[in-house]
């Protein structure tokens, strides 16, 4: 029987919003359990406030964010541009995963325009590969699991690698009505209008999550709004070729159109 939670993994506060926040609403709206973890203070992102006041302001905002969504809230544990590919952090992310339980897992591409968030994909796979590994300790310890998992990685900013390169992916999942709640939970990091403003010229941080929406739906050439998803590799995470997040969402998910090719 499916074991009905799911976590999004993402680096910093608002990542979540930004890519993975529709999905988990119309899983909780079909019974399943979620949570919301972002990896990093963002202690980073302000222009106006110091380190320790921006972390403590972001810590508050993904709260309420969390809380918006009415998902479980874990706290963060590593600082912008700290997030690193390494023992300790993994120990950490495997603790969460065997503590939750998920046998679906949201997180980031593996190729994106930061490291902070290509790290917190390497982090959260290989966290979530030794779920189920005896030997494998975690910090704090936890029992390993028994539960399949499937990790789905969301859509990079941008739609396209570092080297800009456009990736499309595999699946994609109708969110539109749940776009107003995103919103909402978005518009709780508050502190980050400045922030994108000065750092990327988001000009409103709100209205760029919109056109990202926008922009994934007529990609997939069927919805208005959407989220895309590409599934990890099933070896080593679930006994066979499981795609949950299909199973339950039906008709408010789509694979990827078919590209025609032109033979000459």
């Amino acid at each position: 029987m499916e074991n009905k939670v799911a976590i999004a993994i993402g680096a910093h506060p608002d990542d979540i919003e930004f890519r993975m926040a529709g999905t988990l609403l119309l899983l909780a709206r079909h019974g399943w359990e979620i949570h919301y973890l972002n990896l990093s203070q963002g202690n980073c992102g302000s222009v106006r406030m110091g380190s320790t006041e921006t972390a403590r302001r972001r810590r508050i905002e993904a709260k309420q964010a969390a809380a918006i969504l009415g998902a479980h809230w874990h706290p963060p544990f590593c600082r912008d541009l700290e997030i690193f590919y390494e023992l300790k952090t993994i120990r950490r992310v495997a603790a969460i995963i065997r503590d939750v339980k998920p046998s679906v897992v949201l997180t980031h591409p593996p190729v994106d325009y930061m490291e902070d968030h290509t790290n917190t994909c390497r982090l959260v796979v290989s966290a979530a590969f030794a779920h189920g590994m005896p030997n494998f300790k975690t910090a704090p310890s936890r029992p390993p699991s028994s539960v399949d998992i499937t990790i789905y990685h969301s859509t990079p900013h941008g739609l396209q690698g570092s080297l800009r390169e456009p990736i499309h992916p595999e699946l994609y999942v109708n969110t539109a009505a749940e776009q107003a709640r995103k919103l909402e939970a978005l518009a709780a990091h508050e502190s980050q209008q400045d922030w994108l403003d000065a750092s990327q010229g988001m000009n409103s941080y709100l209205r760029a999550m919109e056109e990202m929406s926008l922009q994934v739906g007529t990609l997939s050439r069927r919805f208005k709004q959407a989220e895309g998803w590409t599934r990890h590799l099933h070896l080593g995470f679930s006994s066979i070729q499981r795609n949950p997040i299909l199973d339950t969402l039906g008709r408010n998910l789509c694979h990827a159109p078919r590209t025609k090719i032109k033979v000459r």
